[in-house]
């Protein structure tokens, strides 16, 4: 047994390494998108784990109680961090504000130079996580959710189709670029699987929807 278990650990140690030196060589290069989300099987196996309830209520909302764009590192701040991950070939100054750069807009396919046109949007809105669970935390738990940069929570977009969006869930909007609605469909569930956060009827039914065709 013992014998089995030296093997297990030499097989761990030797993947740690090969994934160090993995990781070595492709350093240079930008992730240039947001974290991955699950797959469409796992997505569809959170989302029946999810809760299914009617929506809260938007009463004591605010922006401002999910302190975001918080520092993350030096003078660069949680929406200069994506906008610098999300794009390609970025330059920033020394306050870290993207100054050139070219981004492209998973949600309508529009590619931009200028990060004035890009909104940060949180896949899931502030308001839909409040409205699906959030208004119960602290606002420690509500910070660490609006600058999350380890889920896939956010992403750079065309700043107007972000507007659009508004606070809406996938029953009411979905990116206008079809080839992107699976990836945002599996986010979208990651994200509220995580965070333990509800779904109602009609947005659990999109989804569905969406994922069986994935």
């Amino acid at each position: 047994m013992s014998g089995v278990y030296a093997r297990r650990i030499a097989v761990v140690a030797a993947s740690a390494a090969f994934a160090a030196t993995t990781g070595l060589l492709t350093a240079p290069s930008a992730q240039a998108a947001m974290p991955t989300p699950v797959s469409a099987s796992t997505a569809r196996t959170y989302l029946s784990e999810l809760t299914v309830a009617p929506e809260g209520s938007s009463s004591g909302y605010s922006r401002d109680k999910f302190p975001h764009w918080i520092t993350q590192s030096g003078t660069c701040n949680t929406r200069e961090v994506v906008l610098k991950r999300d794009g390609t070939n970025v330059e920033t100054n020394s306050s870290c504000a993207a100054v050139s750069g070219s981004w492209y807009s998973e949600y309508d396919g529009a590619t931009w130079t200028a990060a004035s046109d890009l909104d940060i949007d949180h896949m899931v809105p502030l308001a839909e996580a409040w409205r699906s669970g959030a208004s119960s935390w602290t606002t420690a738990q509500r910070q660490a959710y609006a600058n999350d940069l380890t889920r896939p929570q956010l992403i750079a977009v065309t700043d107007n189709v972000n507007q659009a969006k508004g606070d809406k869930d996938p029953a009411k909007w979905m990116p206008p670029r079809d080839a992107y609605k699976c990836t945002y469909a599996r986010a979208w569930v990651h994200v509220k699987h995580y965070y333990d956060l509800t779904v109602d009827s009609a947005e659990k039914s999109a989804l569905q929807s969406i994922l069986n065709n994935c």
